[in-house]
């Protein structure tokens, strides 16, 4: 289980800095997929990079995976865990695979670093793990490189390299950011098939997340503002955030939310962050929400407040 307790990520800045992760807690289920869903700029990147150990910045907090405490963990000890328990999925999968290595062989590549495994056996283990992500022909791909690949061929290609030496948590940044429908349902089927593999997910794609997502949290300026299963949110969502973003779905009419998010040098002086923007808005808004818990949903908002 992945289980995340009051993280928070400061970056220095000119005058002071800014936190564009903001006590954050969250748990992941062993084998369930969870999806953050919120603009650009709210800090989903910087969370999975964080987990990777890869974010920068000062971190406090807790994320523990599998009862090992990852904050504080030294360079060496995260280079172990990269590849062979925590994969991760970057942003635009052109960017994930190194042009000028054949397909099979960066594929098979974790096996050899953190397995021992000779290059050959790599190879070989490669084109089995190709197989099983329903690449036609894998031997012909594992031999040709990733610009003879489509967008969905590179993204199982990609999880396939990070699952290949047995990762059990998958990190992925916009898997479907650039693909096309087609593709877009590829990469659906292939996180939906994983076995054995918990998923953390962040995504602007409300649709893709609808049909992969077991859960969902809502992020907005920092912070998550709801965490409930994925049913519940597209069907009843609590926050007034998570309302208009389900309300700006082709299907619920286009409405797009008003305004725009706070910069991150505000962060510290705003009650609500989602305040501006917030139709429901009232004066005690100027104070900082609290996190209201209803069974396994939680909810940042004043207006839930009274509810508990």
């Amino acid at each position: 289980m992945l289980d995340i307790e009051q993280l928070s990520v400061d970056f220095p800045v000119q005058g002071g800095s800014i936190r564009p992760v903001d006590h954050v807690c969250l748990q992941v289920m062993d084998q369930k997929r969870h999806v953050i869903v919120g603009e650009t700029g709210s800090g989903k990147s910087v969370l999975l990079a964080t987990i990777l150990g890869l974010g920068g910045g000062r971190v406090e907090g807790s994320i523990c995976w599998n009862g090992r405490e990852l904050v504080g963990l030294g360079a060496r000890e995260f280079a172990r865990l990269r590849g062979s328990e925590i994969a991760y999925i970057p942003q635009g999968n052109a960017s994930g695979m190194n042009p000028l290595i054949r397909n099979g062989h960066q594929i098979g590549e974790p096996l050899i670093v953190h397995r021992g495994a000779k290059r050959r056996e790599a190879f070989r283990q490669a084109v089995e793990a190709m197989r099983r992500l329903d690449f036609s022909r894998p031997e012909h791909w594992a031999k040709h490189y990733p610009h003879n690949l489509s967008g969905g061929m590179k993204q199982r290609a990609l999880v396939a390299m990070g699952t290949i030496a047995g990762s059990r948590l998958l990190l992925a940044d916009e898997p479907t950011k650039g693909l096309d429908d087609a593709r877009r349902k590829e990469v659906e089927a292939l996180f939906c098939g994983l076995k054995g593999t918990t998923l953390l997910c962040v995504s602007h794609d409300l649709r893709f997340t609808r049909r992969i997502a077991d859960s969902v949290s809502v992020m907005y300026a920092g912070q998550l503002l709801e965490t409930c299963r994925c049913e519940e949110l597209f069907e009843n969502p609590l926050h007034p955030y998570s309302r208009m973003l389900i309300a700006s779905m082709p299907e619920n009419g286009f409405h797009f939310p008003e305004g725009f998010a706070p910069s991150h040098h505000d962060y510290a002086r705003l009650g609500c962050r989602f305040a501006d923007r917030c139709p429901d808005a009232r004066a005690r808004c100027g104070d900082p929400p609290p996190v209201v818990q209803f069974s396994e949903r939680q909810v940042q908002c004043w207006r839930y407040a009274d509810r508990t």
